[in-house]
């Protein structure tokens, strides 16, 4: 069977939200269908970063095709790097976000990145996040800004920190035992973030590498839930740069905001770890 994209929302046309929330839904249905097709290891991390890149790259340029797009899977040229730059509107997506878990099936944990920064008219700023879709498709859940996920009161009695399965930064394991919280294994960055805005976890704290991509669908929709974000050191997230290497972040319930950033700043933590 061959999968063939569905029509979006008529609202899509028009509507930001609506098209990233079908995007990362398309590509989550694409991928769902390559995981049946018998593949295994590398072979199954290749074919689903392929196979989604080349599905949200062919519907963006159908559906905004005046707009740039900057995605983990694409080999961007001097040339590439200059219309991004000088763009209005640039996609920033990740076709397979968690490509390591996406390859275990029936592993949940990896999702499909999609948001929207656009250069803010005011000229104050460069430009910022105005939309975003994280979808994980092997639980049938997509979150995203058009309607923003409403996070619950806090039911832990003690903080949960979401860290990476394979290399968690040393100095998260520091913070926990300061705080007395709970480390919590899993896989891809947009998972991590949306276990907060679950109420799964409370925090998600890393320094260890990660650029553009990595953050900023799953930063855009925390923003929209009232989450806190920052960089490691407190300051904004900006997207769309020159250099895409974004390799640190904050996402976190707002109450414990002051409490990781005093701690980063008293250890000296860095976007190395």
């Amino acid at each position: 069977m061959t999968f063939e994209p569905g029509t979006p929302p008529d609202a899509a046309a028009t509507d930001d939200h609506v098209l990233a929330t079908w995007l990362a839904e398309e590509a989550g249905r694409k991928l769902l269908e390559v995981r049946t097709q018998g593949l295994e290891g590398r072979e199954l991390k290749d074919a689903g970063d392929a196979a989604a890149h080349e599905l949200l790259m062919q519907l963006l340029a159908v559906h905004r095709p005046d707009d740039a797009v900057l995605s983990e899977e694409g080999a961007e040229s001097v040339d590439d790097k200059a219309v991004r730059r000088s763009a209005d509107a640039v996609w920033i997506i990740d076709p397979l976000d968690g490509t390591r878990e996406f390859s275990e099936p029936p592993r949940d944990d990896w999702a499909v990145h999609v948001a929207l920064w656009e250069r803010t008219p005011d000229g104050e700023h460069d430009g910022e996040l105005t939309a975003g879709a994280v979808a994980q498709p092997a639980l049938g859940e997509t979150f995203n800004t058009g309607q923003p996920p409403v996070v619950p009161e806090g039911t832990a009695g003690r903080p949960r920190i979401a860290v990476s399965r394979s290399r968690p930064p040393a100095f998260v394991q520091k913070l926990a035992e300061e705080i007395d919280a709970e480390l919590v294994p899993m896989g891809s960055a947009g998972v991590k973030v949306m276990s907060v805005v679950r109420d799964l976890t409370d925090a998600y704290v890393h320094a260890g590498g990660q650029y553009e991509w990595d953050s900023a669908a799953p930063v855009a929709v925390a923003q929209a839930a009232g989450l806190f974000t920052s960089r490691i050191d407190g300051s904004p997230l900006i997207y769309n740069q020159d250099d895409v290497y974004l390799p640190d972040l904050i996402v976190c319930r707002p109450e414990l905001a002051d409490t990781i950033l005093e701690f980063v700043q008293r250890n000296g933590v860095t976007s190395a770890g």
